[in-house]
């Protein structure tokens, strides 16, 4: 989801999120610490662009962003098969039907946006926002992967409805990691409490009985 998405949201609900109530979300500098002014709006204490993910949202709130939009957060098995199962009958070339993919981008992780090892993207946190990347691109910006998914590998975490470790599995590595956490065999949970730069979210539909 990104940043237009929750401006929708915003203005219907009234919603304000606990990173906005606290003063602001966190990043990771040798430990969390809190970022004054960095929220879903402001994601590096700057205004963002409506077609930026939305981060800074614990894993609650992006539950409920989904549901208002007839959604909800995806399971980690589904997110998976999205991620890294081909599905599509007749996939463009570099794609096999039925074929599981080592990365969310396919073969290789060159669709993808990350520390190093993926594509040429650059991100779009300003010059000394960070100790580490160049923060998140514009959604749907990088290359399409395995099933045509924009951002599955890389760019944020993305929050899912599984809960692990007492917290909740979170998948796609982001900027801040190099490719190899993007794996399937890279469960990584976090507490559903936290809102975070780094990490956005996706819904999915159920879909309509026929």
């Amino acid at each position: 989801m990104n940043i237009a998405d929750v401006k929708t949201y915003v203005s219907s609900t009234g919603f304000m999120s606990v990173a906005e109530q606290k003063g602001g979300g966190l990043s990771y500098e040798a430990g969390f610490i809190q970022k004054p002014g960095w929220t879903w709006k402001t994601p590096y204490g700057l205004p963002a662009k409506d077609a930026e993910p939305a981060t800074h949202l614990n894993q609650k709130e992006a539950e409920s962003i989904c549901r208002y939009y007839g959604k909800r957060l995806p399971t980690d098995a589904e997110w998976t098969n999205a991620a890294f199962l081909e599905q599509r009958n007749n996939p463009p070339a570099g794609y096999i039907n039925g074929q599981r993919y080592p990365y969310p981008g396919g073969a290789n992780p060159s669709p993808s946006h990350c520390l190093s090892g993926c594509g040429d993207y650059k991100g779009l946190a300003p010059a000394g926002a960070l100790n580490r990347g160049t923060g998140h691109v514009i959604t749907g910006s990088t290359k399409p992967g395995v099933n045509g998914m924009y951002d599955m590998g890389g760019n944020v975490w993305e929050w899912t409805a599984t809960e692990r470790n007492g917290g909740y599995i979170t998948r796609g590595a982001s900027w801040w990691y190099g490719p190899n956490r993007q794996q399937e065999s890279d469960v990584e949970s976090k507490p559903g409490d936290i809102a975070v730069v780094y990490i956005g979210f996706r819904c999915v539909a159920d879909a309509v009985k026929q």
